[in-house]
This record gives C-alpha cells, sequence and structure tokens, in this order.
C-alpha cells in the first residue's frame, strides 16, 4: 500500500503541530530555568531538587520531537502510512495519562490548564495522524516502490537486541519495588497522583517504562517476520533506548561512579551495565533499521534445501531450470505439479 497525497499533507501539517507544541514547552523551561542546563541536569537526574525549577517536560518529548521530524522526511517514501500510524499510535500512548494527572499536579492553574489543552490538542492530533495512515493508503501502482521491512540480517539482530533490551527493562521494573523507597509509590509509579511529582506534560515513569517495553517487543517481533511497521517502531523505540543510555551515562559521569565500580554492590554494577548495555542497543538499533533494506526474497535457502530464490528451492518465473542445456529437468519421484498445467498460481516474485 502506498499513501495518497492528501494522506501525506495532512500527516506533515499534524507532526509539525505535534513539534511545534514540544518546542513551545521545552522553550518555556529553558527560559524558566534560566538555561538548557538546569534542565538537562533535571532530566538526567543530577540536579539539586531543592533548588532547581522543575520543568514541564523531559527527554521523552526531545525523542517524540525527533520521531515527528523524521516522519515528515518520511512521508516521501513508500513506508508513510506506517511510519504515520506508528508515530500516531506512540503519541497517544504516551500522553494518555495527562488527561488526569494534570488535575492534581502542583503547578499553578493556569500552568495546569494550558498543559490540559495541549494534551487534548495532542490526543486528537495523534489519532489523526492515525485515521491519515490507515485511511490514505492506496494499492501500490504497478512499477512501483512497495513498502519493506527490515532485511534478513538486520531482522534477525534487530529482535535479539530489542527483544534483550525490553526484558532488562522489565526486570529492573518488576526488581526495582523490592530494594527501593519506590514500593512506597505504588500505584502512582504507573497511574500518577500523589505523592508523586511528574512533570507536567509527561506520563507517570512506570507507564512510560511500560510503553516503550510494550514498543521494544512488538518492535522485535516484526523485525524478525520484516514487517513495514518494524522499521519506524523500531527507530523510535531505539530512539527512547539511546536517551535512556546517555542520561544513565551522563550520572554515572557526573557523580564518578566509573571509578568506584569495583566497591559498588553488585545490584549498582549491574545497574551501570544496564546503562552502558542501553547505550549501544539504541545506537547499534538506529543504525541497522535506518539503512534501507532491500525486499526480502520469498524463501528459498542455499545447499542441501535447493539454490534457488523461489519458495523452498522453486526457480522464479524466467530462470532457467536445472540439468543439461537444452534438456528439461527430471521431477523428483511423487513431487511436482501434475504434467497437465499444476495447480494453484505460480510463486510470487521476490519481495511479493
Amino acid at each position: 500500500m502506498t499513501l495518497t497525497r492528501g494522506a501525506r499533507i495532512t500527516g506533515a501539517v499534524l507532526c509539525a503541530v505535534l513539534a511545534l507544541l514540544i518546542t513551545a514547552w521545552l522553550v518555556r523551561d529553558i527560559r524558566a530555568a534560566g538555561g538548557p542546563g538546569p534542565v538537562w541536569h533535571y532530566w538526567a537526574g543530577t540536579a539539586d531538587l531543592q533548588d532547581a525549577p522543575r520543568p514541564t517536560t523531559s527527554a521523552t518529548s526531545l525523542v517524540l520531537l525527533v520521531a515527528y521530524a523524521a516522519a515528515v522526511a518520511a512521508l516521501r517514501s513508500a513506508s508513510a502510512a506506517s511510519v504515520l500510524i506508528v508515530t500516531g499510535v506512540v503519541t497517544f500512548g504516551l500522553r494518555l495519562p495527562s488527561t488526569w494527572i494534570i488535575a492534581d499536579a502542583p503547578a499553578p492553574e493556569e500552568l495546569r490548564d494550558r498543559a490540559l489543552i495541549t494534551t487534548y490538542v495532542v490526543l486528537v492530533a495523534s489519532a489523526a495522524l492515525i485515521v491519515a495512515g490507515v485511511a490514505g493508503r492506496r494499492p501500490v501502482p504497478q512499477g512501483g516502490e512497495r513498502p519493506v521491512g527490515p532485511g534478513r540480517g538486520a531482522g534477525v539482530a534487530a529482535f535479539l537486541l530489542l527483544g534483550f533490551q525490553a526484558l532488562v527493562l522489565a526486570a529492573w521494573e518488576i526488581r526495582q519495588p523490592f530494594v527501593s523507597y519506590l514500593s512506597e509509590l505504588y500505584p502512582e509509579w504507573f497511574i500518577g497522583g500523589k505523592p508523586l511529582t511528574i512533570s507536567l506534560t509527561e506520563g507517570p515513569p512506570g507507564w512510560v517504562t511500560g510503553t516503550i517495553i510494550l514498543m521494544l517487543l512488538v518492535a522485535a517481533v516484526g523485525a524478525v517476520a520484516g514487517a513495514a511497521h518494524a522499521r519506524p517502531l523500531g527507530l523510535i523505540a531505539g530512539g527512547f533506548v539511546l536517551s535512556y543510555g546517555v542520561l544513565g551515562m551522563a550520572r554515572i559521569i557526573h557523580y564518578e561512579m566509573y571509578e568506584r565500580f569495583i566497591d559498588l554492590d553488585i545490584e549498582a554494577q549491574l545497574n551501570m551495565l544496564s546503562l552502558v548495555f542501553s547505550l549501544l542497543v539504541g545506537s547499534v538499533v538506529i543504525l541497522i533499521l535506518a539503512r534501507k533494506a532491500a525486499p526480502r526474497a520469498s524463501g528459498g535457502l542455499p545447499g542441501p534445501w535447493g539454490g534457488g530464490a523461489g519458495p523452498w528451492g522453486a526457480q522464479p518465473p524466467g530462470h532457467p531450470p536445472y540439468g543439461a542445456p537444452g534438456q528439461p529437468p527430471a521431477p523428483a519421484p511423487g513431487f511436482g505439479p501434475p504434467p497437465g498445467g499444476g495447480f494453484g498460481p505460480p510463486p510470487p516474485p521476490p519481495g511479493r
């Protein structure tokens, strides 16, 4: 499927609106904090929480801002429909909790009202992105470029990296109530509310982490299957993983934890290693999924399974048969179509 011109224009406008809203809040935070430095330290967890002004955004907003810009750039590609749908679903899922947590947020009423209006606009725009991506699809014209997912090697690599990263995040999310004060913050950690304080335009930490874990799992399965949605979803998920690793490394460097790595307990060491792993996984996933993949061949393995590019070694139409020149191939006993023409349509060409 391809995307109509009207759907592309609609998607570009909606992405621009979402990007402008995030930019407005980022500018507001930078001005309120007196520069980008305090905002960065708050995001990274290295700021003095008693003196630092609380921003209304987090690194999640920055990743989404990059995703909107990338979505606009991808609207001319064959995967434009998948890009719009994935971007809309991710935005809606991450911003939905703001509809019920902003009302009780410890912020001036005017600021809460602006944040609530922004949330409703974001939810409507993200839902419109999904509609534009679904309703604007049209069959690919003859000879046109078709949307393709990750190649076979890239798909397997993305599956392993994204899947393992999802397990790492899920393990820490399950573990932390037993080793920290966070056990006193449940269920607010996932649904928001007092005494948990959340950035005004962001969702609860547990909700955001759970959404990213779901993204990682869906992208991993889609990547190994070669699904078209796996590339945009995997790239966005990789961006969140990369930001998680970057912020974690900022904390490690700020507090010079790397100098005391040997003296730390096993839990702290594993935490540091998982942050380094996230930095590497996010970078590698973005690199392998950003490359344009060639359409996968429809089956066919070299060696004893047959050397052709068709299903299970069958040769595609127009391919010369095996055997001596000028002689038809000898059919294997008990296999193959009957002499009169066979059953079913011919095997599709690679990538169909």
